[in-house]
């Protein structure tokens, strides 16, 4: 790439070369006291002590002073540089922001971009571009408003953001391939297991005490485990169904969803002697069958995991903010130690043994996972012998929606 030529310096550009010994572009030709010298010398005391390149620029755009970091940045002698237009090493966008266009004055171009960063290409002496970020802060002298400009080189912020974008995008690429795998394979894998399972069952039951006790119990096992993979499989495919398949939030009773929760359990709720309480649900935005989901695990796993007597389970609602309501569903059951309260959302995590608890430890890495994808969070609080509170937040309906018709 060809750089823009530097244009021969205007006879008014006063330097002494690298020292920075500038003639007073602050306060006119003559300096009028000791203390304007004495400002002025602490101004560029300052300037050459900041760690970014600093540039001051007149309403015209030509350069009248630079620190040793411009010079260093840009490749340039502080006396290439001085009298020459901003657009030697900005040619686009930043001159622009200073000059007056007729309709405003360079002041009021300048008001609309102070205390803002602005981001832009800049030129080396040798031609090669980079991108840098500009702040701007105005600067008074007797020849009228100057321009400070603070540059910064943002090549490695730049490269940092793309190697982050590019890797949010490997991860959610892979993150959707993961879950088509899952998909795939375990609706693939049904189909066989269903008629394993069935033929295993068969044996069972037709061959029942007629092939000696050890090939009862290897029946029994295998009608197991062929019951075992099943269920596995179709809560993965719950699992990897909770971002593929799940509708765009609508406006949803949460008191209907928990209902329509407590009818699927209603199995378990009448074998345990549950007792069920809620009330003042309010509605909320929300997929309406994953919030079933939800309620049913939670709940569910309230009614597994409990304790003589029969469980109780509580299920409330309050306004975290006019956006949140945090939900809890509070049992009075086994408790958890504080040492797994983040394990036990994630996949395959099982406190207790298949002998004592049957399931495949995925429920309540479904329900986070329904509630991350409603952009809200889900905690456990607990003690052992006593009960958990299972906490999860959902976006409120918003006023102005609560108030129409």
């Amino acid at each position: 790439m060809t750089r823009n030529a530097v244009h021969p310096r205007p006879e008014h550009a006063r330097h002494s070369g690298r020292s920075g010994n500038v003639a007073s572009p602050l306060d006119g030709t003559e300096r009028s006291s000791p203390e304007s010298t004495a400002s002025e010398a602490r101004y560029r005391g300052l300037l050459e002590a900041a760690p970014d390149a600093m540039v001051v620029v007149d309403a015209d755009g030509a350069i009248v002073l630079l620190n040793v970091q411009a010079e260093r940045q840009f490749g340039y002698r502080r006396d290439e540089l001085v009298g020459q237009q901003v657009r030697t090493i900005i040619p686009v966008g930043f001159a622009e922001r200073l000059i007056a266009d007729g309709t405003r004055s360079a002041a009021e171009a300048l008001a609309q971009h102070i205390g803002t960063g602005i981001e832009l290409t800049a030129l080396r002496k040798d031609g090669t571009e980079f991108p840098i970020e500009i702040m701007l802060s105005p600067l008074e002298s007797a020849d009228g408003i100057l321009v400070t400009a603070a540059i910064r080189d943002i090549s490695m912020r730049r490269e940092a953001e793309r190697h982050l974008a590019q890797t949010v995008e490997e991860l959610r690429r892979s993150n959707e391939e993961l879950e088509q795998f899952a998909y795939v394979a375990s609706h693939d894998l049904q189909e066989p297991l269903r008629m394993v399972s069935s033929y295993t069952q068969l044996l069972a039951k037709r061959y029942q005490g007629r092939l000696g006790a050890d090939a009862d119990e290897f029946i029994a096992f295998a009608v197991d485990g062929a019951n075992r993979m099943q269920r596995l499989i179709q809560d993965l495919l719950r699992y990897s169904r909770v971002g593929t398949t799940g509708t765009e939030p609508v406006l949803v009773d949460s008191g209907l969803a928990l209902g329509e929760a407590m009818t699927n359990l209603a199995g378990a709720i009448e074998d345990s002697g549950a007792t069920i309480t809620w009330a003042g649900l309010p509605e909320v935005m929300a997929d309406h069958r994953q919030l079933v989901q939800l309620f049913q695990n939670l709940v569910g796993n309230a009614i597994k995991y409990h304790r003589e007597p029969s469980p109780c389970v509580s299920v409330a609602a309050t306004r975290q903010d006019d956006e949140v309501w945090a939900f809890t569903v509070t049992d009075n059951g086994l408790g958890i130690d504080p040492a797994y309260f983040e394990r036990i959302f994630g996949m395959f995590q099982r406190l207790h043994g298949r002998e004592a608890y049957s399931g495949t430890g995925i429920g309540l890495a479904i329900c986070r996972k329904i509630v991350e994808r409603h952009g809200g969070v889900i905690t456990v609080s607990s003690e052992l012998g006593v009960g958990s509170t299972f906490c999860f937040t959902l976006r409120a309906v918003l006023v102005a929606a609560e108030s129409q018709p």
